[in-house]
């Protein structure tokens, strides 16, 4: 099925993970792809497996989003789809929240996204589809989440408000809200592999399907988004997470 042929997705942090394997569905569907990533030697890797132009940016610093849209512009032209998917998860409990990791994760999460879209709508065709990362965290009340919690939360917010702003010009916007997902971020989270374990398996007893899901399930989502066949869809929230938002306690 090529129902994105001809145009042209951006995906931010699409060197991995849900973004690495929404890049990959894009393709797929027909569209022309640009994938973003902080690591030179990872970006350039990923977009030489897929098949698709790689560029770093860094979406923390604002000067690098605006690079990014320069170079975008002068290869393509005009964007379709921008998939605002780059983000980072710190654990961290209330009382050993540093200054620090708050402002980085903010900045990455939250301020980061919010600039992407900000940037790239000058060079958004009227008629585009933009869709924001998000997470189930923004209402779960998880320990140890509450600034990853309150950058999706925010996000989500911002996602809603932006909606009816871009209707003008019928650009569509929406967040997807995963669950957890089998994706590299857990590795970054400085957690041991004995930690990473005992998470996995608390999380995975608390699913109703009983299993994490995988980037691919994400992409499935996320494409169908920016494609025609979503096109009275805006200002949307999807949880896609196994059940675990709508049952919280269950395990």
């Amino acid at each position: 099925m090529s129902t994105l042929n001809g145009k042209i997705a951006v995906v931010t942090g699409g060197n991995s993970g849900i973004g690495y394997a929404s890049a990959k569905e894009f393709k797929s569907q027909g569209a022309q792809v640009v994938i973003t990533g902080r690591n030179s030697e990872k970006v350039e890797l990923a977009a030489k497996e897929l098949g698709v132009k790689g560029i770093v940016a860094d979406v923390k610093n604002i000067s690098a989003i605006e690079n990014l849209v320069a170079q975008v512009k002068e290869s393509f032209g005009k964007v379709d789809v921008l998939f605002v998917n780059a983000g980072i998860f710190q654990p961290a409990p209330v009382g050993q929240i540093s200054e620090e990791m708050f402002d980085h994760q903010i900045g990455i999460n939250f301020k980061g996204a919010v600039f992407t879209t900000e940037k790239f709508l000058p060079i958004l065709n009227d008629g585009a589809s933009i869709i924001n990362l998000s997470s189930v965290n923004a209402y779960t009340g998880m320990p140890n989440t509450a600034v990853y919690a309150a950058s999706k939360a925010a996000l989500n917010s911002y996602t809603r408000t932006a909606a009816t702003e871009l209707a003008s010009r019928k650009i569509r916007i929406n967040a997807v809200n995963p669950g957890p997902v089998y994706t590299p971020i857990f590795e970054k989270t400085g957690m041991n592999e004995e930690q990473l374990k005992g998470l996995s398996e608390a999380m995975e007893n608390r699913i109703p399907l009983k299993r994490f899901g995988q980037p691919e399930d994400i992409a499935k989502l996320v494409t169908f988004l920016a494609s025609d066949d979503a096109s009275f869809i805006t200002g949307s929230e999807y949880n896609i997470d196994g059940g675990i938002n709508i049952n919280p306690l269950l395990g």
